[in-house]
């Protein structure tokens, strides 16, 4: 079942699962691709979905339970970055990722669940970055989400809170990083796309996605130099899917960014062969949310370094006429790697320009 929390300062030491499971989540999703496996999009995510649920527009998001799974869906996740303070005057960045997948529709006791469950965890400094993975079983309690109260776990990793997401603690450990923190929300959810449903291509692929952009964060992280206090604000995304990208869709670039004064955007950028798919949502103070047509924000490249063998970008300009934002992006470390079994880049970043503020990166397909 789920893990103990960690009460001391140390470093806990994590669990592993049998190779055999691994094998398993790489048949699927999870999976490295091969050059000829392209025109399935990353990590498997264009293949056909047949015998599993989709998304469909008009349906209504129903809370606390679309807060817990979705087995008839082949993908979701629980996702979690935090943009921080420490004590000792730096910045940190927090990842807290907790991934289902399915062999096949549907729920099922003990081994003959076919959920398989993946974590990830990281703590980003500006001149290190610590990552960990986990993998596991389904039906076994091993890992697994539930709706009220509201639980996240794989493991000893953890997210839970009351069944409205109004206050959530966080703990995950790695060989040489732990964090233990405390989220408050501030804000209200937030539905992208129409009402939740998301498209993700010109060819209609689609998931439903809502997230909590506004958590108030304070907790410790532990590192090899000692713990360190920290606070700031965290994002929360929910999405889940069978098919959320087209067959030629190599990549994406997702930014997540909180704005000096209270606004939010998320945007998002997929990569295809036809060209780039770009959407988002813009979020006032207040939490008002407001869907943004496909190609309504503009984001160039304009530097890349040389991570894990790869030229991927760290800075950037995103512009989005319709509210006055031109801002350059950075990223705190250019190092931010997650090597995990589909690897891809993911970091916090330092917003200028137009807008100030802080935010988190993700690219996947370099």
């Amino acid at each position: 079942m789920k893990g103990n929390a960690r009460t001391t300062g140390a470093i806990p030491r994590g669990t592993s699962t049998s190779g055999f499971w691994l094998s398993l989540l790489v048949l699927i999703t999870f999976a490295f691709l091969p050059p000829s496996a392209a025109a399935q999009g990353f990590a498997n995510l264009g293949t056909d979905a047949q015998g599993f649920s989709a998304p469909r527009p008009g349906h209504v998001l129903s809370f606390p339970a679309d807060h817990g799974p979705h087995p008839d869906f082949r993908i979701e996740w629980w996702y979690v970055t935090a943009t921080l303070r420490g004590g000792d005057g730096r910045d940190y960045g927090v990842q807290w990722t907790l991934f289902r997948s399915a062999l096949a529709p549907g729920g099922g006791d003990g081994w003959s669940s076919p959920q398989l469950w993946m974590g990830h965890a990281a703590i980003t400094t500006p001149d290190a970055h610590f990552f960990a993975e986990r993998r596991g079983r389904g039906g076994i309690g091993q890992a697994g989400v539930s709706a009220e109260p509201f639980a996240a776990w794989i493991d000893e990793w953890e997210m839970s809170g009351p069944s409205d997401l109004s206050r959530l603690t966080l703990r995950a450990a790695g060989t040489d990083f732990a964090y233990e923190l405390t989220m408050r929300a501030t804000g209200p959810l937030v539905l992208h796309g129409q009402g939740g449903y998301s498209v993700k291509s010109a060819a209609g692929q689609a998931s439903y996605y809502y997230s909590q952009p506004a958590f108030a964060v304070t907790g410790t992280l532990y590192l090899p130099d000692g713990p360190v206090k920290v606070d700031g604000q965290g994002w929360l995304d929910r999405e889940w899917s069978s098919q959320p990208l087209a067959a030629d869709q190599s990549g994406w670039d997702w930014f997540s960014l909180s704005f000096e004064g209270g606004a939010r955007l998320m945007a998002f950028r997929l990569r295809g062969a036809g060209g780039d798919y770009r959407s988002g949502t813009w979020i006032a103070p207040d939490g008002t949310a407001t869907p943004l047509p496909e190609g309504a924000f503009e984001a160039e490249p304009l530097a890349r370094a040389e991570v894990a063998g790869r030229a991927v970008p760290v800075r950037w300009r995103l512009s989005l006429p319709s509210h006055g934002v031109n801002v350059t992006i950075e990223a705190l470390n250019p190092q931010s790697w997650m090597g995990t079994s589909f690897p891809y880049w993911e970091g916090p970043v330092s917003i200028s320009g137009s807008h100030r503020g802080k935010g988190y990166l993700e690219m996947t397909g370099y």
